[in-house]
C-alpha cells in the first residue's frame, strides 16, 4: 500500500513550476485536504506525481485525462477551489 504523506509534505509537492497550478493547488490543500478520504488523498498525491504540463492541460480543459481516478480529483479540485 502507498504510504500517505503528511498534509505539510502534500502542500509543499503543490508548490510547482506553473504560477497556474499553485494557485489551483495550494488552496485546495488548506481547504479541502483534510476532509479527503485517505484513499482521496492517495489519489491526490498520485496526481501530483504529474508532469506540470499535463496537470496545467488537464485543469484548464485543454485535454482529458486519460485515469479515471486522476480525471475524478482534477474535477474535484476545480470544483472547491471554484466554490
Amino acid at each position: 500500500m502507498a504510504e500517505l504523506y503528511s498534509k505539510a509534505r502534500t502542500k509543499w509537492a503543490c508548490r510547482r513550476g506553473m504560477l497556474e497550478l499553485d494557485i489551483l493547488l495550494e488552496p485546495f490543500v488548506d481547504d479541502a485536504y483534510d476532509q479527503l478520504s485517505d484513499q482521496d488523498k492517495l489519489v491526490f498525491q498520485r496526481l501530483l506525481e504529474v508532469e506540470d504540463p499535463d496537470l496545467f492541460a488537464w485543469f484548464m480543459g485543454h485535454e482529458a485525462c486519460p485515469y479515471p481516478e486522476l480525471d475524478a480529483m482534477v474535477k474535484f479540485v476545480l470544483d472547491r477551489v471554484r466554490a
